[in-house]
């Protein structure tokens, strides 16, 4: 991998990391289109921790808000109720299914599910899901209304991320769509739920990237720089745009994207293995 090559999947990963269209999906299928090397599960996870920087920077007086409120409502019973607070508890409640599956199914994730004909069908499939609970959402509640059982179920949502495909933010803004939640509510939590379990995983995938080995260490952080300045801006981008505007754009090119793949790999243009 060149310097160009690690500059290009730095875009795209900060691109796609926060749009509900799978940024690990995009990472596999397009090197393959462009005759490009496979950066690998490591480099794809160590870059995530440059978008999830990005989220910290964007939502740190939150972020900071949150902590504060939560650490002091161990000790203070009167500050339970607060919402900062809760949503403490709430990203916890939320990280716990994912960091569970990561470590019971980490050689699986890491093999069979990295094959191009599920990637495509996850595409497919999550942003059809996506669509329906767009469509049906009444986007009524806020997040005063988050609960225990909404953070389990958004958790839950994100615990399927770890399919390439799925989307984190699709599968985790599809779960508070259907529960009623406002798109940008419902997107805002998805992005702070995202901060552990994707730091967790960049930290632990550190020990797999080395100088010598491709892409290596100096080109792995170009990438996760990249993605961090790209994924800054596609979060203010992202909220502003939902707003007033669906999800339609990316279900359409969940479906457009994953349909191309299938018929590239019944083809023969496109390999099903990652990285073949």
């Amino acid at each position: 991998m060149g310097y160009l090559e690690a500059i290009f999947l730095g875009v795209l990963q900060g691109l796609t990391e926060f749009l509900p269209i799978s940024s690990s999906a995009h990472l596999a299928i397009f090197p393959q289109l462009f005759g490009l090397e496979d950066p690998g599960a490591s480099f794809t996870a160590v870059t995530q921790i440059g978008t999830e920087l990005a989220v910290l920077l964007f939502f740190w007086r939150d972020i900071v808000q949150i902590l504060k409120a939560w650490s002091a409502s161990l000790f203070d019973k009167s500050r339970r109720n607060e919402l900062d607070a809760r949503m403490g508890w709430y990203v916890i409640i939320g990280t716990l299914p994912i960091a569970i599956a990561g470590v019971a199914f980490q050689s699986t994730i890491k093999s069979t599910f990295r094959s191009l004909w599920l990637i495509a069908i996850m595409l497919i499939v999550f942003g059809l899901i996506l669509g329906f609970a767009d469509r049906i959402n009444k986007g009524l509640k806020n997040e005063a209304d988050l609960n225990v059982k909404d953070s389990i179920l958004y958790g839950l949502g994100q615990m399927l991320a770890l399919i390439p495909g799925v989307s984190r933010s699709g599968a985790t803004i599809s779960v508070g769509l259907f529960r009623g939640y406002r798109r940008d509510v419902a997107t805002r939590y998805a992005f702070l739920l995202a901060i552990p379990a994707v730091l967790a995983s960049g930290i632990f995938e550190l020990k797999d990237v080395s100088l010598s080995d491709s892409p290596g260490l100096p080109k792995t952080v170009l990438a996760t720089v990249i993605a961090f300045v790209v994924g800054y801006a596609t979060i203010g981008w992202l909220l502003k745009y939902l707003r007033s505007n669906s999800y339609l754009p990316f279900v359409i090119y969940r479906v457009a994207l994953g349909t191309l793949v299938l018929v590239l790999l019944a083809t023969g243009v496109l390999h099903s293995t990652i990285g073949a």
